[in-house]
């Protein structure tokens, strides 16, 4: 596992810069909800008479002045965004970077074959994005008992395993497309995030759109339709899951027969 743990120590500051800034503001996020926690009424108020606005974000389905619903609108969005932005990072940079960094040929020159290359650099990003999940649980309810809340735990762990599962179906669907390109792949796997992302606000303003929630894994990770729903929304969990093997499995192809140069 000598090239997983060279891996981990490559991506160390990156991981440790995203970790503690998602932290950082899920944290803040959490300890100023007592001052916003008066006015949330009105606000939830407001925004569920917002219409299509309303719908995009999922605000016409909860109440802020809730922990929960505050939690999974304002919170969510720094971990759905956040986390997804980091685990196409991860994925888009895994694979692409030996060719672009030059290094692939003394990589491959060393006693082992290309699917243990691929196998051990798809379990470093993964077990990256556990990390920092468990890093940003760890503040969560560190910040959650300074508050003195007492939300659903078991909403609020659907809630952080849904986005934990989008940045790996994100990440496993950058790390395939990595296998396939050299270079350039940072902008391409950042601007897969952000699509997802978009395509979901869309998918939410009007029924003829509703389609792309098959697309985008944000669909199942919305935290306003888990709380009403008190589950992950199993058809849209079930497409991202074949999405995310259909990457690992196109790395492991493409990887095995690529020229690299």
């Amino acid at each position: 596992m000598t090239l997983f743990k060279h891996e981990l120590k490559q991506g160390r500051n990156a991981l440790i810069i995203w970790t503690a800034v998602i932290a950082f503001m899920l944290g803040t996020c959490i300890i100023i909800y007592p001052e916003m926690k008066s006015q949330m009424s009105e606000v939830s108020e407001m925004f569920s008479e917002m219409g299509s606005f309303s719908a995009a974000f999922g605000m016409d389905k909860i109440n802020f002045g809730e922990f929960l619903g505050y939690f999974s609108t304002e919170c969510g969005n720094v971990l759905g965004l956040g986390g997804a932005f980091f685990a196409a990072l991860l994925g888009i940079t895994s694979l692409a970077k030996e060719e672009k960094e030059h290094t692939a040929e003394f990589l491959l020159t060393n006693p082992i074959s290309r699917s243990k290359v691929v196998l051990q650099k798809l379990i470093s990003v993964f077990m990256q994005i556990v990390i920092l999940n468990a890093f940003v649980v760890g503040i969560t309810a560190l910040s959650v008992l300074i508050v003195g809340e007492k939300p659903d735990a078991k909403l609020l762990a659907l809630i952080f395993l849904a986005y934990f599962i989008l940045q790996v179906e994100i990440a496993a669907i950058c790390f395939g497309i990595s296998a396939f390109i050299g270079r350039g792949g940072l902008g391409v796997g950042l601007g897969m995030a952000a699509l997802f992302y978009f395509l979901n606000i869309i998918s939410n303003l009007t029924e003829q759109a509703e389609f792309l929630k098959y697309i985008t894994p944000f669909a199942f990770a919305e935290g306003a339709d888990i709380i009403t729903n008190k589950s992950i929304d199993i058809k849209y969990l079930s497409v991202g899951l074949v999405f995310t093997v259909i990457g690992i499995i196109a790395a492991f192809y493409k990887y095995g027969k690529k020229d690299i140069l």
